[in-house]
């Protein structure tokens, strides 16, 4: 095969088509915003399912070392009442096994030949150039022309726009981050509220939320439900202050549950929510397509990081199977693509409606009681 493969972004999803296409045989280069694979944190937790997740991982032949990431035990789930009351307690596994985003980063990054990654390589512009070739202008001047272009760049994808005109929209909700470190010695209270795994603290329009990452580690996500205005009017740069401010939304919680709003280590990073319609589809245009975020950013609902990888691996094996048809490898994955990723949306919706929804968190507990 002649065509040689760019990927913009060093993501999960970039990096799995990186290395299925290596796999193949199939030459790829991806480029990378970010200077080096330890420029910034990668996020936290990732619960890998069998049916997109591991999947991908077994067609990059990723398996066993994907198993040696797993923290066993995360996969247990409670639910607390805003007073800290246990509503709901499951220890048990459910075949969706916990990772950290960074180390199975690291494992893609390492599965792939020297050189593959061109790092600090920002993105400042794309043209088509016909034939279905494109140009890649980075912000160094440089620029990089190629037959198959694949945007793996995330929510604000400068691939995007030779395809759709869509904008990811505000939700109308956002995270705001913390961390707590030893929290077995240094926050008992905290640790014991979380548990082993994952804890949701719910009421309608907001919850605490916090998973145990590696160790005593303890990630915490704050969820409120306002416009960006809101959140805007909080001073960020200012730690302390604004951690009390994002705790005020939930006077009267448990004290053990606030404690990982104020107790924070790390500064409170604010994430602010954005989706793509549910059913964002394009038409066919030549040399160029999408995955993951780019193609279809949804709210946070478990299932992103999984399909992103599952589209880099399928548009993969897509084009192993036309190496010399490359249009037909990409209306075959975008066929499959677009309906897999609106249902998943979908889903992601109905699901976050039982978690923040004007039902919080009965919703939840109802799925978790029908055995969803």
């Amino acid at each position: 095969m002649s065509t040689h493969v760019t990927i913009i972004g060093a993501g999960l999803g970039g990096l799995t088509l990186a290395r299925v296409l290596h796999v193949h045989g199939i030459p790829a280069t991806v480029y990378e915003a970010e200077t080096s694979a330890t420029a910034r944190a990668q996020g936290g937790m990732l619960d890998i399912h069998e049916d997109t997740g591991q999947s991908a991982l077994r067609a990059a032949g990723l398996t066993d070392e994907f198993r040696g990431l797993v923290l066993e035990g995360r996969e247990a789930t409670r639910v607390l009442d805003t007073d800290g009351t246990v509503l709901f307690d499951d220890g048990s596994e459910r075949g969706r096994p916990e990772v950290l985003r960074g180390e199975l980063r690291r494992v893609l990054l390492d599965s792939l030949p020297a050189g593959t990654v061109r790092w600090g390589h920002k993105v400042s512009g794309v043209r088509a150039l016909g034939g279905g070739r494109h140009e890649v202008s980075f912000a160094d001047g440089t620029t990089a022309v190629t037959d198959l272009l694949v945007g793996a760049d995330g929510a604000w994808s400068r691939v995007r726009p030779l395809l759709s005109d869509a904008t990811p929209a505000y939700i109308g909700r956002s995270f705001v981050e913390t961390y707590l470190y030893d929290a077995d010695a240094r926050h008992p209270a905290g640790a014991k509220a979380v548990g082993g795994g994952s804890m949701f603290a719910l009421a309608p329009g907001k919850g605490i939320q916090a998973h145990r990452e590696s160790g005593g580690t303890l990630h915490t996500y704050v969820v409120i439900s306002e416009p960006q205005e809101w959140f805007a009017a909080i001073d960020f740069t200012e730690p302390a202050a604004a951690a009390a401010r994002i705790a005020r939304e939930f006077e009267g919680w448990a004290p053990e549950l606030t404690a990982l709003i104020t107790d924070g280590e790390t500064a409170p990073v604010l994430r602010t929510l954005n989706a793509l319609p549910a059913d964002h589809r394009w038409d066919r245009v030549p040399g160029v397509t999408l995955l993951g975020d780019a193609a279809h950013l949804a709210a946070p609902n478990g299932e992103g990081a999984n399909l992103a990888m599952y589209d880099g691996a399928e548009l993969g094996k897509a084009i192993a199977a036309h190496p010399d048809d490359i249009e037909t490898a990409l209306t075959a994955y975008e066929h499959a693509m677009f309906p897999r990723s609106a249902a998943s949306a979908t889903d992601g919706n109905q699901l976050l409606e039982l978690l923040y929804g004007d039902e919080a968190p009965h919703g939840l507990l109802r799925m978790f009681a029908e055995g969803e």
